[in-house]
């Protein structure tokens, strides 16, 4: 069944195109397909138009209910109030949706954005076989959940490379700012000095991050497919999230450096255990009233779902110690939500974000000297000219530990505008045609090592 849905209205996105930058052809812009779309990252890359893209987007994908959630979303970014946007959804339906893709889009697909976010069993055959066509490709983390699936994505870079398309994952949390302003105060010298090694008990680079199933996403309470829960399709928390955790360890303590997996990277210990949720709290958030035959083999006691989404890695990476954990609650305390803690340890400062209710859920960045008694006042003044250039406005506040940050609104994006941030930077790209020199070879190591570590937790056995 091939099926065009018009998100918004016919004569809206007609007017749209009709409007478009005339020394622009449609043969000239970027054309964004949407795979199978299961998650609501997806959408999110449409939550605002995108300069040099064609309000048209292909979406392909089986008929069902992940689909319909994503036009949904989509619809509701061309009909809101402020700022609406104006895209037009082609849609075809059908089980053979992923060859019928290939087929259609051949003619124009080195100028093909092939968008995946959803389900990951079968992600990373899809990125292999879509780049080996000829296809750019921009993929929602995490691109590989398996050893075997590394060795694959590993073989789909080297794909990529020989057929000059550019294949990318979206990386939102180099965009938080205070992540942003971390990495830049770790920069200075005077302030910083330098990263500590650390210890496997004491790491120079801490990372927790604490998600929930339950949550509210543009406005309502977020539907997530059965299959969210089910490792085996979406991947354990040790290989998921910890993927932005290992990203930004390597983005923060080595900027733009080449890392090589083979020889950076070594790990000391790792473990996973599970978050439960009872039949009710799963119904609550997949309106599905059963369990999935597919997820039985996760349930005890006949009505309490287990789901591996936490997990922690502790490594070295050139000789720094590092830790990341992810943890998932069901629910979120009333008036709080997702958070993130971080510290980075230097030998003059230590850069911590918290997240918790003394910060009002809102992530704070704190600068503390490391023997906790060294006055920085001076080091700062010195620095701070050269943080505000690229951060105008930006101030520091003495309080009794240390130091807080104090950033000015403008820069206190939420989540979802992150996404159009990495869809920008990737469209930067693709004009150059190329990644940084960096990019790609970091990419593979970061998958390194979240699959060796998802092996390594489960040969520990630690829970």
């Amino acid at each position: 069944m091939n099926v065009s849905t018009v998100a918004g209205g016919l004569l809206l996105a007609a007017l749209f195109i009709s409007c478009q930058s005339s020394d622009q052809t449609k043969d000239e812009m970027i054309h964004l397909i949407t795979l199978d779309p299961g998650h609501f990252h997806a959408a999110l890359v449409q939550k605002s138009m995108l300069e040099g893209v064609d309000s048209t987007v292909h979406v392909y994908a089986p008929d069902g209910p992940d689909v319909q959630l994503h036009l949904d979303k989509i619809k509701g970014y061309n009909t809101r109030a402020d700022e609406p946007t104006h895209w037009y959804e082609d849609v075809y339906l059908n089980a053979d949706f992923f060859d019928k893709m290939l087929a259609d889009r051949a003619a124009t697909k080195s100028s093909n954005v092939v968008v995946m976010a959803g389900n990951n069993r079968l992600k990373t055959d899809y990125i292999q076989k879509t780049v080996a066509a000829g296809f750019n490709v921009l993929a929602d983390k995490p691109m590989a959940i398996s050893a075997a699936n590394f060795d694959q994505l590993k073989e789909a870079f080297s794909t990529a490379e020989k057929n000059k398309v550019l294949l990318y994952d979206i990386m939102t949390e180099r965009y938080e700012i205070t992540t942003m302003l971390q990495r830049a105060f770790s920069q200075q010298a005077e302030v910083f000095g330098t990263l500590e090694k650390g210890t496997p008990d004491n790491p120079a680079v801490t990372k927790e991050s604490v998600h929930h199933f339950y949550k509210n996403v543009s406005g309502s309470i977020l539907t997530r497919p059965a299959w969210f829960m089910d490792v085996a399709q979406q991947g354990e928390g040790i290989v998921d999230v910890t993927t932005h955790l290992v990203d930004l360890v390597q983005w923060e303590c080595f900027p733009e450096q080449t890392l090589d997996y083979q020889k950076d990277v070594r790990l000391t210990s790792a473990r996973r255990w599970t978050t439960d949720m009872t039949l009710s709290q799963f119904t609550a958030i997949t309106k599905q009233t059963a369990f999935p035959d597919y997820l039985k083999k996760d349930v005890v006691k006949d009505s309490v779902l287990r789901v591996y989404s936490n997990g922690e890695i502790n490594y070295e990476l050139k000789g720094v110690h590092a830790k990341v954990s992810v943890i998932w609650a069901y629910k979120a305390p009333e008036g709080t939500g997702d958070t993130h803690y971080s510290i980075m340890r230097g030998t003059k400062a230590n850069l911590i974000i918290r997240q918790g209710a003394e910060q009002q859920y809102k992530p704070t960045l704190y600068i503390e000297s490391a023997d906790g008694k060294t006055d920085l006042t001076a080091a700062l003044q010195t620095v701070l000219p050269a943080i505000q250039q690229e951060f105008p406005g930006l101030e520091v506040k003495k309080i009794a530990k240390g130091w807080e940050v104090v950033i000015p609104e403008k820069f206190k994006e939420g989540h979802e505008a992150h996404f159009g941030r990495v869809a920008r930077k990737y469209l930067e790209y693709l004009k150059t045609g190329t990644l940084p020199a960096w990019e790609v070879p970091n990419m593979i190591t970061k998958y390194y090592t979240t699959t060796q570590a998802l092996e390594l937790a489960k040969k520990s056995g630690v829970k």
